[in-house]
Order: C-alpha cells, then sequence, then structure tokens
C-alpha cells in the first residue's frame, strides 16, 4: 500500500538541496477523482506517480494511498498545494526535519480546510509567539476561550476528524504518533 517516489531534480537543484523526505496520507479520494490526484502529483513530483490504492471503510467510495518521498526542500509544501485543489479529498503531508531547518505538517478535511503547522527535529507542533499573541487577544475579543483558539493552533480539529480515517489504515506501514509520553 506504500509507494515510494524520488521527486526529479529540476535543472537549478543541487544534491545539496535534494535532502527533504516526508509522508503523504491520502485519507479519502473519491474513486473517480484518484487518476486525476495521480496527475497532479506526477505534475510536483516530476515523476510518473501510479498509487497503490485501497478501499477506505470509513468513507464507502473512497480509497486511500501513501507516499513515503523524497525531493528537495519545500516540497512538502507544494504537494499540500497541488492536492488544495481537490476539496473532497483528507489528507496530510508531512516533511521531516532535519538539521538546517524544521519541518513542516500540512492537513486537510473538506469540512476544514487546510491546516499548517512547523515541525521540530522530535516531531513537536512549533507555535510561533506571536501567533499565541494573537491567540490570546482574539480570545480576550471575543466569547470563545484561550483552550480553543490554542487547540486550532496544533490542528486538534483536523486531528480529531482524521483519526478514524487514520486507524482506518490497518495495512499501513506508517503511524501517525499524536500522543507522546
Amino acid at each position: 500500500m506504500t509507494t515510494h517516489i524520488q521527486a526529479k531534480p529540476g535543472n537549478s537543484m543541487s544534491h545539496e538541496a535534494y535532502g527533504a523526505r516526508g509522508v503523504v496520507f491520502i485519507h479519502s479520494c473519491p474513486r473517480a477523482v484518484s487518476p486525476h490526484l495521480e496527475w497532479s502529483l506526477t505534475a510536483v513530483f516530476g515523476t510518473s506517480v501510479k498509487l497503490d490504492w485501497s478501499e477506505q471503510p470509513v468513507a464507502p467510495g473512497t480509497v486511500r494511498s501513501e507516499i513515503l518521498w523524497q525531493g528537495p526542500a519545500g516540497l512538502g509544501a507544494k504537494l499540500a498545494s497541488a492536492l488544495l485543489a481537490f476539496t473532497q479529498v483528507r489528507y496530510e503531508v508531512t516533511e521531516d526535519a532535519n538539521g538546517s531547518r524544521q519541518g513542516e505538517r500540512f492537513a486537510a478535511t473538506p469540512a476544514l480546510g487546510l491546516f499548517r503547522a512547523d515541525i521540530g527535529e522530535h516531531g513537536d507542533v512549533m507555535v510561533a509567539e506571536e501567533r499565541l499573541r494573537t491567540a490570546l487577544q482574539h480570545a480576550s475579543m471575543t466569547n470563545e476561550g484561550l483552550r480553543d483558539e490554542i487547540a486550532r493552533l496544533i490542528g486538534e480539529p483536523w486531528d480529531e476528524e482524521l483519526e478514524s480515517f487514520r486507524c482506518a489504515h490497518e495495512g499501513s506501514t506508517v503511524r501517525v504518533l499524536h500522543n507522546v509520553i
């Protein structure tokens, strides 16, 4: 079920700039949309993409797949942007942190839209000070609590919606960790 893809290097890309890696989880995609999604990913990766799809039992009529990818830094954002065109698809895209930059996590659902967060080298969501200050200000000006503001900053609503789709990946070789002790 896991597809491994190495992006094709562009003309101006050095081997040093080619050290990013990550995962794309397509949690649910209408079967009729899946070839279009593959074509879109082919354009981003610069190489043919043929995913190993399996049924998604949580959402009948949809399929799921996952990709382990390698490519240039910033490819995770390009993948998430390409998938954003498919508003009926639930997905997550990660780009691992490395010694020189933080990682990124993107999650999207039809109901919530796109979420993006910086990810530290240990997998923690990193929230910038200014975003926390804005959350404090917004909570004080509205009837919404600070807990709700912080939950949105760390992607909790997206995690809650995607959890049943993650658990349905019984044959998955990659697990998303969300509770670290």
